[in-house]
């Protein structure tokens, strides 16, 4: 019998036949209360007891799905804007087959270039998930500005210039390699 931690949020069908249930076993975790099947291929841990991340959901709705946009801008702290539903970076062409009815899950596609540049992984207790770090977060705030709102950019590149960890050749380097340099430097002529 496969073990089902209470510190792990979410379970993919993939991962437990992974761990070496079966599909007979999969059914009496959930007949005896461990899992609680909340999609076709996803279950949660009924007597989960580690943090809660709406980000857990993400990775398990969208596994190559990457946190992005303004809800990577509130993760890093650039940002005081409470979005209502997460943002999901998938490569163009993927398919997501089902969204969860909560949390809301908005999902933006990258051309292959874009998606693949800054994932970071995080790693909370047992749980995982994809996120972009703090300086392609910037770079692609910048990129979708009449989306996010000129003045959250603002406040989001305002915010990032004041952080002392703030690495601004990476920050640089993004911005080259996805081609808004220009108007990096111009957002930086304007509020320095």
């Amino acid at each position: 019998m496969v073990n089902i931690s209470e510190k792990k949020r979410l379970y993919t069908t993939a991962e437990l036949i992974g761990m070496g249930a079966t599909y007979y076993e999969i059914n009496k975790l959930i007949n005896e209360g461990e899992l609680s099947q909340i999609d076709k291929s996803v279950y949660e841990t009924v007597n989960y007891s580690g943090e809660e991340s709406d980000f857990y959901y993400a990775k398990a709705y969208a596994p190559d799905g990457v946190i992005c946009l303004m809800s990577a801008a509130v993760f890093y702290g650039i940002s005081t804007d409470r979005p209502s539903e997460i943002d999901v970076a998938i490569p163009r062409g993927k398919k997501i087959s089902r969204l969860p009815d909560w949390p809301e899950l908005h999902v933006v596609t990258f051309t292959s270039n874009r998606y693949s540049t800054g994932i970071v992984e995080q790693v909370e207790g047992d749980n995982k998930y994809c996120i972009y770090d703090m300086e392609k977060t910037v770079v692609d705030i910048l990129l979708n500005r009449n989306k996010v709102g000129i003045e959250e950019t603002k406040e989001i590149l305002m915010k990032y210039l004041g952080r002392e960890d703030r690495n601004l050749n990476k920050l640089h380097e993004y911005a080259m390699k996805l081609r808004c340099e220009k108007m990096l430097r111009t957002y930086l002529e304007v509020l320095i």
